[in-house]
Protein backbone atom coordinates (compact mmCIF):
# COMPACT_ATOMS: atom_id res chain seq x y z
CA UNK A 1 0.00 0.00 0.00
CA UNK A 2 2.44 2.31 0.48
CA UNK A 3 2.57 3.28 -3.28
CA UNK A 4 -0.54 3.23 -4.23
CA UNK A 5 -2.04 6.32 -4.69
CA UNK A 6 -5.62 6.66 -3.59
CA UNK A 7 -7.61 10.42 -5.33
CA UNK A 8 -10.30 11.54 -2.94
CA UNK A 9 -13.15 14.28 -4.51
CA UNK A 10 -15.48 15.29 -1.74
CA UNK A 11 -12.50 14.39 0.94
CA UNK A 12 -13.36 17.05 3.37
CA UNK A 13 -17.04 16.71 3.78
CA UNK A 14 -18.40 14.67 6.82
CA UNK A 15 -18.13 11.60 5.69
CA UNK A 16 -14.80 12.42 3.87
CA UNK A 17 -12.69 13.00 6.73
CA UNK A 18 -13.93 9.69 8.20
CA UNK A 19 -12.81 7.93 4.47
CA UNK A 20 -9.28 9.84 4.59
CA UNK A 21 -8.65 9.10 7.89
CA UNK A 22 -9.13 5.07 7.67
CA UNK A 23 -7.29 5.20 4.34
CA UNK A 24 -4.27 7.49 5.42
CA UNK A 25 -4.06 4.85 8.50
CA UNK A 26 -4.34 2.20 6.21
CA UNK A 27 -1.27 3.23 4.92
CA UNK A 28 -2.13 4.14 1.47
CA UNK A 29 -0.88 7.94 0.44
CA UNK A 30 -4.07 10.06 -0.81
CA UNK A 31 -4.74 12.76 -3.40
CA UNK A 32 -7.52 14.86 -2.15
CA UNK A 33 -9.33 17.15 -4.17
CA UNK A 34 -11.21 19.83 -2.78
CA UNK A 35 -12.66 23.30 -3.69
CA UNK A 36 -11.10 24.90 -0.89
CA UNK A 37 -7.94 23.20 0.05
CA UNK A 38 -6.38 25.84 2.01
CA UNK A 39 -9.84 25.07 4.32
CA UNK A 40 -8.75 21.47 4.61
CA UNK A 41 -5.21 21.43 6.10
CA UNK A 42 -6.59 20.02 9.35
CA UNK A 43 -6.93 16.57 7.13
CA UNK A 44 -3.02 15.98 6.97
CA UNK A 45 -3.21 14.95 11.01
CA UNK A 46 -4.70 11.37 9.85
CA UNK A 47 -1.26 10.61 9.29
CA UNK A 48 2.22 11.11 9.24
CA UNK A 49 3.44 14.32 6.78
CA UNK A 50 3.77 13.86 3.32
CA UNK A 51 1.17 10.92 2.57
CA UNK A 52 -1.79 13.33 2.13
CA UNK A 53 -1.72 16.06 -0.35
CA UNK A 54 -4.41 18.85 -1.46
CA UNK A 55 -5.16 19.98 -4.27
CA UNK A 56 -7.81 22.18 -5.78
CA UNK A 57 -10.63 21.34 -8.06
CA UNK A 58 -14.78 20.96 -8.31
CA UNK A 59 -16.56 17.99 -9.69
CA UNK A 60 -18.98 20.42 -11.03
CA UNK A 61 -16.13 21.73 -12.91
CA UNK A 62 -15.03 18.61 -14.42
CA UNK A 63 -11.98 19.49 -16.34
CA UNK A 64 -10.47 21.32 -12.81
CA UNK A 65 -9.91 17.33 -12.01
CA UNK A 66 -8.93 16.25 -15.97
CA UNK A 67 -4.76 16.23 -14.66
CA UNK A 68 -4.75 14.95 -11.06
CA UNK A 69 -6.51 11.00 -11.30
CA UNK A 70 -3.41 10.17 -13.61
CA UNK A 71 -0.70 7.79 -11.12
CA UNK A 72 -3.70 6.61 -9.22
CA UNK A 73 -4.80 3.23 -8.26
CA UNK A 74 -8.29 4.19 -7.24
CA UNK A 75 -10.66 6.83 -7.21
CA UNK A 76 -13.03 7.22 -4.53
CA UNK A 77 -16.35 9.49 -5.57
CA UNK A 78 -17.39 11.36 -1.66
CA UNK A 79 -19.15 14.76 -3.78
CA UNK A 80 -22.79 15.29 -2.92
CA UNK A 81 -24.65 18.05 -1.62
CA UNK A 82 -28.38 18.18 0.39
CA UNK A 83 -29.78 20.89 -1.15
CA UNK A 84 -29.03 23.14 -4.34
CA UNK A 85 -26.94 26.71 -4.47
CA UNK A 86 -25.93 28.30 -8.18
CA UNK A 87 -23.86 25.71 -9.62
CA UNK A 88 -23.72 23.32 -7.15
CA UNK A 89 -27.23 21.53 -8.77
CA UNK A 90 -28.19 18.18 -7.74
CA UNK A 91 -27.43 16.98 -11.51
CA UNK A 92 -24.00 18.68 -11.88
CA UNK A 93 -23.02 17.02 -8.50
CA UNK A 94 -24.71 13.85 -8.55
CA UNK A 95 -24.97 12.51 -12.26
CA UNK A 96 -23.02 14.83 -14.96
CA UNK A 97 -19.65 14.55 -12.39
CA UNK A 98 -19.09 11.78 -11.23
CA UNK A 99 -19.77 10.55 -14.97
CA UNK A 100 -17.11 12.49 -16.18
CA UNK A 101 -14.72 11.49 -13.33
CA UNK A 102 -15.51 7.83 -14.18
CA UNK A 103 -14.36 8.20 -17.89
CA UNK A 104 -11.39 10.59 -16.78
CA UNK A 105 -10.84 7.60 -14.59
CA UNK A 106 -10.61 4.88 -17.16
CA UNK A 107 -8.70 6.77 -19.44
CA UNK A 108 -6.12 6.85 -17.03
CA UNK A 109 -5.63 3.11 -16.24
CA UNK A 110 -7.08 3.45 -12.74
CA UNK A 111 -7.98 -0.08 -11.15
CA UNK A 112 -10.75 0.61 -8.93
CA UNK A 113 -13.70 3.42 -8.45
CA UNK A 114 -15.92 3.43 -5.59
CA UNK A 115 -18.72 6.03 -5.90
CA UNK A 116 -20.80 7.12 -2.71
CA UNK A 117 -23.92 7.15 -3.69
CA UNK A 118 -27.56 7.00 -1.19
CA UNK A 119 -30.14 4.39 0.00
CA UNK A 120 -33.15 4.37 -2.12
CA UNK A 121 -32.58 6.28 -4.92
CA UNK A 122 -35.06 3.76 -6.00
CA UNK A 123 -37.66 4.08 -4.19
CA UNK A 124 -37.89 7.74 -3.64
CA UNK A 125 -39.22 9.00 -7.91
CA UNK A 126 -40.60 12.26 -7.19
CA UNK A 127 -37.80 13.71 -5.64
CA UNK A 128 -34.86 15.45 -7.37
CA UNK A 129 -32.22 14.22 -4.68
CA UNK A 130 -32.90 10.53 -5.51
CA UNK A 131 -33.28 10.63 -9.37
CA UNK A 132 -29.61 12.39 -9.70
CA UNK A 133 -28.43 9.59 -7.58
CA UNK A 134 -29.96 7.18 -9.19
CA UNK A 135 -28.77 8.69 -13.18
CA UNK A 136 -25.47 9.05 -11.61
CA UNK A 137 -24.90 5.35 -10.29
CA UNK A 138 -26.50 4.41 -14.02
CA UNK A 139 -23.85 6.48 -15.70
CA UNK A 140 -20.47 5.41 -13.28
CA UNK A 141 -21.09 2.29 -14.23
CA UNK A 142 -21.56 2.81 -17.73
CA UNK A 143 -18.39 4.49 -18.05
CA UNK A 144 -16.47 2.56 -15.85
CA UNK A 145 -18.09 -1.03 -15.56
CA UNK A 146 -15.80 -2.14 -12.54
CA UNK A 147 -16.91 0.94 -10.18
CA UNK A 148 -18.58 -0.07 -6.62
CA UNK A 149 -21.69 1.61 -5.72
CA UNK A 150 -21.87 2.14 -1.79
CA UNK A 151 -25.45 3.20 -0.83
CA UNK A 152 -25.50 4.31 2.80
CA UNK A 153 -28.66 5.83 4.98
CA UNK A 154 -29.06 8.79 6.82
CA UNK A 155 -25.42 8.59 8.56
CA UNK A 156 -24.88 9.73 11.71
CA UNK A 157 -21.37 10.87 13.32
CA UNK A 158 -19.77 13.63 15.69
CA UNK A 159 -20.46 16.46 13.05
CA UNK A 160 -23.84 14.75 11.29
CA UNK A 161 -26.63 16.92 10.11
CA UNK A 162 -29.59 15.14 11.50
CA UNK A 163 -29.08 14.27 14.95
CA UNK A 164 -27.18 17.30 15.58
CA UNK A 165 -30.23 19.41 13.99
CA UNK A 166 -32.94 18.49 15.91
CA UNK A 167 -31.22 18.53 19.28
CA UNK A 168 -29.97 22.34 18.76
CA UNK A 169 -33.76 22.47 17.40
CA UNK A 170 -35.17 21.02 21.10
CA UNK A 171 -33.14 23.27 22.68
CA UNK A 172 -35.16 26.45 21.51
CA UNK A 173 -38.28 25.53 20.01
CA UNK A 174 -41.28 23.75 22.22
CA UNK A 175 -42.44 21.15 19.49
CA UNK A 176 -40.39 19.09 17.37
CA UNK A 177 -42.29 18.17 13.63
CA UNK A 178 -43.05 14.63 12.62
CA UNK A 179 -43.61 15.36 9.15
CA UNK A 180 -45.65 12.96 7.51
CA UNK A 181 -47.02 11.92 11.13
CA UNK A 182 -43.52 10.23 11.40
CA UNK A 183 -44.05 6.99 9.78
CA UNK A 184 -41.32 6.80 7.40
CA UNK A 185 -38.50 3.91 8.42
CA UNK A 186 -34.96 4.68 8.53
CA UNK A 187 -32.21 2.86 9.00
CA UNK A 188 -28.84 5.01 10.25
CA UNK A 189 -25.24 4.30 9.93
CA UNK A 190 -22.35 5.25 11.19
CA UNK A 191 -19.98 7.57 9.10
CA UNK A 192 -16.81 5.53 10.92
CA UNK A 193 -18.73 2.00 9.21
CA UNK A 194 -19.42 3.71 5.81
CA UNK A 195 -15.42 4.34 5.68
CA UNK A 196 -15.17 0.75 6.62
CA UNK A 197 -16.98 -0.07 3.78
CA UNK A 198 -14.81 2.07 1.61
CA UNK A 199 -11.83 0.46 2.86
CA UNK A 200 -13.17 -3.05 2.56
CA UNK A 201 -14.13 -2.31 -1.52
CA UNK A 202 -11.03 -1.15 -1.99
CA UNK A 203 -8.97 -3.97 -0.58
CA UNK A 204 -11.32 -6.81 -2.67
CA UNK A 205 -11.84 -7.58 -5.97
CA UNK A 206 -15.16 -9.22 -5.63
CA UNK A 207 -17.25 -6.05 -5.18
CA UNK A 208 -16.42 -4.55 -9.04
CA UNK A 209 -19.18 -3.81 -10.45
CA UNK A 210 -21.57 -4.31 -7.33
CA UNK A 211 -23.86 -2.43 -5.05
CA UNK A 212 -24.13 -2.40 -1.43
CA UNK A 213 -26.80 -1.12 0.47
CA UNK A 214 -25.37 0.21 4.01
CA UNK A 215 -28.14 0.52 6.51
CA UNK A 216 -27.02 0.52 10.43
CA UNK A 217 -28.41 -2.93 12.90
CA UNK A 218 -31.78 -1.50 13.78
CA UNK A 219 -34.11 0.25 11.42
CA UNK A 220 -36.48 3.19 13.14
CA UNK A 221 -39.71 5.48 12.42
CA UNK A 222 -38.79 9.40 12.39
CA UNK A 223 -40.98 9.65 15.28
CA UNK A 224 -39.02 7.04 17.06
CA UNK A 225 -35.65 9.05 16.32
CA UNK A 226 -37.40 12.18 17.37
CA UNK A 227 -38.13 10.55 21.22
CA UNK A 228 -34.57 9.38 21.14
CA UNK A 229 -33.34 12.52 20.75
CA UNK A 230 -34.95 13.81 23.50
CA UNK A 231 -34.33 10.90 25.54
CA UNK A 232 -30.64 11.73 25.26
CA UNK A 233 -30.88 15.06 25.52
CA UNK A 234 -33.03 14.95 28.80
CA UNK A 235 -35.83 17.28 27.11
CA UNK A 236 -39.69 17.25 27.08
CA UNK A 237 -40.63 18.79 23.82
CA UNK A 238 -44.41 17.86 21.98
CA UNK A 239 -43.85 16.14 18.92
CA UNK A 240 -46.83 17.39 16.56
CA UNK A 241 -47.53 15.42 13.22
CA UNK A 242 -46.85 18.29 10.20
CA UNK A 243 -48.72 16.28 6.67
CA UNK A 244 -46.71 16.30 3.69
CA UNK A 245 -48.50 18.65 2.24
CA UNK A 246 -48.19 21.37 4.89
CA UNK A 247 -44.54 20.40 5.23
CA UNK A 248 -43.90 21.05 1.61
CA UNK A 249 -45.61 24.83 1.91
CA UNK A 250 -43.46 25.22 4.80
CA UNK A 251 -40.23 24.15 3.27
CA UNK A 252 -40.78 26.03 -0.22
CA UNK A 253 -40.20 29.65 1.83
CA UNK A 254 -37.76 27.75 4.21
CA UNK A 255 -35.45 26.86 1.07
CA UNK A 256 -35.42 30.39 0.32
CA UNK A 257 -32.54 30.99 3.00
CA UNK A 258 -28.39 29.98 2.40
CA UNK A 259 -28.91 26.84 4.20
CA UNK A 260 -32.09 26.06 4.33
CA UNK A 261 -32.81 23.69 7.29
CA UNK A 262 -35.35 21.82 4.93
CA UNK A 263 -36.32 21.95 1.35
CA UNK A 264 -39.10 20.28 -0.66
CA UNK A 265 -37.31 17.61 -2.19
CA UNK A 266 -36.10 16.38 1.52
CA UNK A 267 -40.36 16.21 1.89
CA UNK A 268 -40.47 14.19 -0.90
CA UNK A 269 -37.43 12.18 0.36
CA UNK A 270 -39.55 11.22 3.51
CA UNK A 271 -42.21 10.01 1.33
CA UNK A 272 -40.46 6.95 0.62
CA UNK A 273 -38.82 4.94 3.91
CA UNK A 274 -35.07 4.55 3.94
CA UNK A 275 -33.50 1.00 4.46
CA UNK A 276 -31.75 -1.83 3.20
CA UNK A 277 -33.07 -4.04 0.86
CA UNK A 278 -34.00 -7.92 1.68
CA UNK A 279 -31.97 -9.01 -1.82
CA UNK A 280 -29.28 -6.33 -1.23
CA UNK A 281 -25.62 -6.72 -0.51
CA UNK A 282 -24.99 -4.97 2.52
CA UNK A 283 -22.29 -4.61 5.61
CA UNK A 284 -22.50 -8.55 5.99
CA UNK A 285 -20.95 -9.04 2.75
CA UNK A 286 -18.05 -7.29 3.44
CA UNK A 287 -17.50 -8.64 6.55
CA UNK A 288 -18.34 -5.53 9.05
CA UNK A 289 -20.69 -5.36 11.93
CA UNK A 290 -22.68 -2.27 11.96
CA UNK A 291 -22.61 0.03 15.10
CA UNK A 292 -25.56 0.98 16.92
CA UNK A 293 -26.51 4.39 17.15
CA UNK A 294 -26.95 3.81 20.78
CA UNK A 295 -22.89 3.28 21.13
CA UNK A 296 -21.90 6.89 19.23
CA UNK A 297 -24.82 9.85 19.71
CA UNK A 298 -24.94 9.78 23.16
CA UNK A 299 -21.61 11.12 23.48
CA UNK A 300 -22.07 13.87 20.72
CA UNK A 301 -25.24 14.89 21.65
CA UNK A 302 -24.32 15.00 25.65
CA UNK A 303 -23.59 18.91 24.27
CA UNK A 304 -27.67 19.40 24.34
CA UNK A 305 -28.33 17.93 27.20
CA UNK A 306 -30.44 20.64 29.43
CA UNK A 307 -28.19 20.09 32.34
CA UNK A 308 -25.27 21.12 30.48
CA UNK A 309 -26.80 23.74 28.88
CA UNK A 310 -28.11 25.08 32.03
Amino acid sequence: MENLIITIVGGTGFLGRYVVRDLARAGYRLRVIARHPDAALFLKTACSPGRIVLERGDIVRPESLAHKIGGSWAVVNLAGILHESGRQTFSAVHARGPEKLAEMARAAGVSRFIHVSALGVGESQGSTYARSKLLGEKAVLAAFPSATILRPSIIFGTEDNFFNRFAQMARFSPVLPLIGGGRTRLQPVYAGDAAKAVLACLARADGAGCIYELGGPQIYTFRELMEYILHVTGRRRALVSVPFSVASCKAAFLELLPRPPLTRDQVRLLRADNVVALSALTFADLGISPTAMEMIVPEYLSRFHRKMAA
